[in-house]
């Protein structure tokens, strides 16, 4: 897999930007990806070394509509660590 189709975005909430400044970084990744897929395309894309990588699949919600019920997107999300000199600029 292309390291642009393996992360999709960054995630960036409140508790994420927390977690940056430890370096951990989090972001959305293709479903099909693995550990080495996603350490592998975060070197590539933001320069960095990885030192490991935790992965989590979210299931999506059951909503119930006027038109009935419908089901929000899974989502795959990796949280990156990166070596202590290294950075990510996501803003």
């Amino acid at each position: 897999m292309e390291a642009t189709t393996v992360i999709r975005k960054p995630l960036v909430t409140e508790k994420n930007s927390a977690a940056a400044e430890e370096n951990r970084y989090v972001f959305e990744v293709d479903r099909r990806a693995t550990k080495q897929d996603i350490k592998r395309a975060v070197e590539e894309l933001y320069k960095v070394r990885v030192t490991s990588v935790n992965t989590a699949n979210r299931i999506g919600k059951v909503r119930r509509t006027r038109f009935g019920y419908t089901r929000t997107l899974d989502l795959h999300k990796a949280v990156v660590r990166v070596h202590p000199d290294d950075r990510i600029e996501l803003f």
